[in-house]
């Protein structure tokens, strides 16, 4: 897995991590991303997807105002984080394929709707059967030189930093996902200790 700390440090821009990347490294690089999220849930059950984890520090100012505050669930997280790696995994292809960028490519399943693990797996499964299928995609020869600026903190970006903006999401959840597990896993221990 890349090691995204240089880039969220500002010590290295997501162009430079990106300079010697592969379609061929993508692919492996999502394989990778999804394997640790089935990894880190690989011992969840249904109950866990729905429990509410304590968050002190939760803040979605992109959401609704309402869910504001919220604390996201296993199920909020995983939906989330594929969206956003299928969004930049669209975004690359467009760039891949040389033209410009235009708005967001962006559809979240509806969170509340995911209430097992089985629902978990096949979301994981199918984000990556998308990314490789938007990676097949791209041109023999892609339009690496076709770039875009996200957000002005970033600065110009290609096709494959896009996709990689995508996994650097994807790997900004996953201590989420494992707070989220261990105190789920903590309170079916006190659940368990007090019958």
């Amino acid at each position: 897995m890349l090691d995204f700390t240089p880039v969220r440090n500002k010590t290295l821009t997501y162009s430079d991590l990106c300079r010697d990347l592969t379609k061929a490294d993508l692919h492996r690089l999502t394989d990778e991303m999804i394997d640790t999220m089935l990894a880190i849930i690989a011992d969840a059950k249904d109950e866990d997807v729905d429990f509410v984890p304590l968050d002190p520090d939760a803040n979605d100012t992109f959401g609704i105002p309402e869910e504001k505050d919220l604390a996201w669930t296993l199920g909020h997280v995983i939906v989330h984080a594929t969206a956003s790696s299928e969004e930049s995994a669209a975004l690359a292809l467009t760039l891949a394929r040389g033209l410009p960028v235009e708005g967001r490519s962006r559809y979240e399943v509806p969170w509340r709707t995911v209430h097992t693990v089985a629902q978990l797996h096949q979301r994981l499964e199918e984000s990556r059967r998308m990314r490789h299928a938007m990676l097949d995609a791209w041109p023999d020869e892609p339009h690496l030189d076709t770039t875009y600026t996200p957000y002005p903190s970033v600065g110009p970006i290609n096709a494959v930093a896009r996709f990689v903006f995508g996994l650097s999401h994807d790997d900004s959840h996953l201590g989420q996902l494992r707070e989220i597990m261990r105190q789920a896993d903590a309170g079916q221990s006190a659940a368990q200790a007090t019958h």
